[in-house]
């Protein structure tokens, strides 16, 4: 009894272990690639990726190597490598790896980053899992215990629940780190112990009791069914932290539904009823799919967020089951099966977070994965008789159609799309409304990042959350009394700011994704219409302006955000002393805070008390006549005479405080008490 507490504790600690290192490692990546959601889902492809690895090494481990090493040699070999990935967190602390050039190639700088600094670690926590099954299997002379798998994702899932909840309110970043390197120290040292003990008590070549092999098919199905449900993780994560934020709590929420599944379709095989399952799976696609198609729609965060997470855990709950009910028979197999599924698993991930940006201009990544759950439904049910193989080849094809009509829609109108690492951007021309003679529109997805009018009289008129009696307008307008001013903007989007530019002004924009500027430049003329000198650096701006002397300018505009996702790391005290550096005295900054799910106005009223700074929010209303939207910006300025000005008394308002909130740092930040799960702030 106590051997199996042993292992079941070692299993549970690897796992728990693993997935708390998930979020903090990308947290500590995110601010130097612009707080861009795909560094979650680069992320989630190399911890795939090394979970292959860790089972790739548990199967040589357990096949070729047993071969040629006495059980006491694997025992030194395993512990070794222990003692080598101690010394690595020890040497490293595991973040010091310079990321200032990152942007211009994150892929690349996010897998370098991850594998010099926690690869080794991370590897030896993937492989415990089926290293234990097949020890334990090994030391009774039984079949082996997937359950053990069940007890690793409850490791995994009660870290997913924790770190949200109670790790990152209350512990900052450096703080998680020197906790997380100590529980794997705790560890190496409990599974040297079972190693030691493995060891006396039995050895480790014990035969056990042989099954009929696995056939082609069953084995295929190994690496389909979790490919599939991989996908639906890495499309359904994406959605949510586009639309509303990068943040861990977003990463989690699909990943901790996703493991739900492995728990129940390993520790639970008996709650799964096919029939039912399937019929739930069914509706969700259908429902989803019709929704998709709908690509102008908007939903409330609760709605949106309870939709997708449903049925990212139907079809995940399917593919994990029927994956288990095809498990092998032989021991022997136990860690080719466990290969294959995490061989799916990286495999479903690069698809989503990696090939797709490569290879569409336009974001199809939930439509593929519904399309792939839909095509390896087909292949789990073949045997079921024609009424399940007529119902799935229709799902197949219907969701291939959903794929032509959201190419439809996308293309129509289009003048370019693009897609890369930061977003799927494209330009949308119209003839409407009929006073602009021409209108084009900038957008990632459904939202828009800037519009402008051709018409002759509104060719240079601010538009969208930009225009005249918006927060910015008024700031630009009022802060320099006739004076030539010198703005500084992080996010380009169209370049309508440069409206505002006068001769004698300067504008420096500072713009992360690559793609943008070509289309600012070319396809909109509110760069080059300026009468002011503009500037594009490219990169993060924060770390753009940490690099740069003091820029003096008179005001700085905050709107980097991607729709409703926001950049964190534009927002903490950190990041506020930087751009008090920038500013001239008696500078202003102007955060455009518009988003439906946050109520950021709170938090910046903290971040304006940190640098001894006075803060106002202005709300402007739409106006159709000049394409102004209804906007929401908050003004920062120590200037006294600023506030007194009668354009700004009268727009701006003071900010009603939310009781519980904390500043944010670099080591700290918490969406939760200004989340609107109903939307429409």
């Amino acid at each position: 009894m106590s051997s199996r507490i042993l292992y079941n504790s070692a299993v549970f600690c690897s796992a728990f272990l693993l997935f708390l290192i998930e979020p903090i490692a990308a947290r500590q990546i995110l601010p130097a690639l612009g707080g861009s959601s795909a560094v979650w889902m680069t992320c989630l492809v190399f911890f795939q990726l090394m979970l292959l690895l860790g089972y790739l090494y548990a199967h040589w481990s357990t096949s070729w190597l047993s071969k040629r090493l006495s059980a006491r040699q694997q025992e030194v070999f395993h512990v070794t490598l222990l003692a080598a990935a101690v010394l690595s967190l020890v040497a490293n602390m595991y973040f010091h790896a310079d990321l200032s050039g990152a942007s211009q190639h994150p892929v690349a700088a996010i897998f370098t980053v991850l594998g010099g600094g926690i690869g080794l670690p991370f590897l030896l926590l993937a492989s415990t899992s089926p290293l234990m099954q097949v020890w334990l299997a090994r030391r009774e002379q039984a079949q082996v215990r997937f359950r053990l798998f069940a007890m690793s994702n409850a490791g995994s899932l009660l870290a997913l629940l924790l770190y949200p909840t109670l790790v990152e309110p209350y512990l900052p970043v450096h703080l998680q780190k020197l906790v997380w390197m100590i529980g794997f120290l705790l560890f190496a040292i409990l599974f040297s112990l079972i190693a030691l003990q493995k060891h006396a008590s039995v050895s480790i070549e014990a035969p056990a009791p042989e099954g009929p092999a696995a056939s082609l098919r069953q084995r295929l199905t190994w690496f389909l069914l979790p490919m599939a449900a991989a996908m639906q993780l890495s499309a359904v994560t994406g959605y949510l932290s586009q639309n509303i934020a990068a943040i861990p709590l977003l990463w989690i929420l699909p990943l901790a539904a996703y493991l739900l599944t492995f728990i129940l379709a390993f520790h639970a095989p008996n709650l799964y009823r096919r029939w039912l399952i399937v019929r739930f799976l069914v509706v969700l696609l259908a429902s989803l799919g019709y929704m998709l198609t709908k690509t102008d729609m908007s939903l409330p965060i609760a709605l949106s967020v309870g939709f997708f997470l449903v049925e990212a855990f139907f079809a995940c709950w399917f593919c994990h089951a029927e994956t288990y009910r095809l498990r092998p028979d032989r021991p022997t197999e136990a860690t080719l099966f466990y290969l294959l599924i995490a061989a799916g698993g990286v495999t479903g991930a690069f698809l989503i977070g990696i090939a797709c940006p490569l290879l569409f201009r336009a974001n199809y990544d939930i439509a593929l994965a519904f399309a792939a759950t839909a095509a390896v439904a087909l292949l789990a049910v073949w045997n079921d008789g024609w009424p399940q193989r007529l119902l799935w080849s229709t799902g197949v094809i219907l969701l291939g159609v959903l794929l032509g009509m959201m190419h439809t829609v996308y293309t129509r109108d289009s003048l370019v799309e693009v897609r890369n690492f930061y977003a799927a951007l494209r330009v949308r021309e119209s003839l409407y409304p009929p006073e602009a003679f021409k209108t084009r529109t900038l957008l990632n997805g459904t939202v828009q990042h800037g519009t402008q009018w051709f018409a002759t009289e509104y060719r240079k008129t601010p538009t969208t959350y930009y225009g005249f009696d918006s927060g910015v307008g008024l700031a630009l307008r009022n802060c320099c009394s006739g004076q030539s001013k010198r703005v500084g903007v992080i996010g380009l989007g169209v370049g309508t700011l440069a409206a505002y530019g006068q001769p004698g002004d300067h504008f420096r924009f500072y713009e992360i994704n690559p793609q943008v500027e070509p289309i600012a430049r070319n396809l909109f003329t509110y760069i080059r219409d300026s009468t002011a000198d503009t500037t594009i650096v490219q990169g993060d701006a924060r770390i753009s302006l940490t690099q740069e002397q003091p820029q003096n300018f008179d005001l700085i505009a905050v709107d980097a955000f991607t729709g409703d996702a926001i950049p964190l790391h534009l927002l903490t005290s950190q990041a506020m002393v930087l751009y008090r550096r920038h500013l001239a005295q008696g500078g202003i900054l102007a955060f455009h805070v518009s988003n439906q799910y946050l109520n950021l106005p709170p938090e910046i009223s903290l971040l304006a008390r940190s640098a001894d700074m006075k803060a106002g929010i202005v709300h402007s209303p739409s106006i159709d006549s000049r394409g102004e939207f209804s906007a929401t910006w908050v003004l920062l300025t120590d200037n006294q005479s600023f506030w007194e000005l009668p354009e700004i008394a009268k727009a701006a308002r003071p900010i009603p405080p939310v009781a519980g909130l904390r500043l944010w740092t670099d080591d700290y930040s918490s969406l939760l008490p200004i989340l609107s799960w109903r939307g429409g702030n």
